[in-house]
């Protein structure tokens, strides 16, 4: 999953939305079309995101990068 930030359709930092992000995923996540990919960054694990997904028909693959960051490749199946 080593990939640039330029190589994603789309990229949201959480870790720059004050309060909580899941909102903004999800606007994010609805402007991507099918076989498009956003790179969430985040300062933890979301692993209650995950079930989210899955539910609305999104793959996804977490690397944590740095001790508080992972990247979460997100794809609109």
């Amino acid at each position: 999953m080593a990939q640039s930030a330029d190589a994603y359709d789309a990229t949201l930092d959480a870790r720059e939305i004050d309060g909580e992000p899941f909102g903004a995923i999800m606007d994010a996540l609805t402007d991507l079309q099918s076989g498009e990919t956003l790179l969430l960054i985040n300062s933890f694990e979301p692993e209650p995101l995950y079930d989210v997904l899955e539910e609305r028909g999104f793959t996804h693959e977490t690397e944590q990068v740095d001790p508080e960051e992972f990247h979460i490749e997100i794809q609109h199946a």
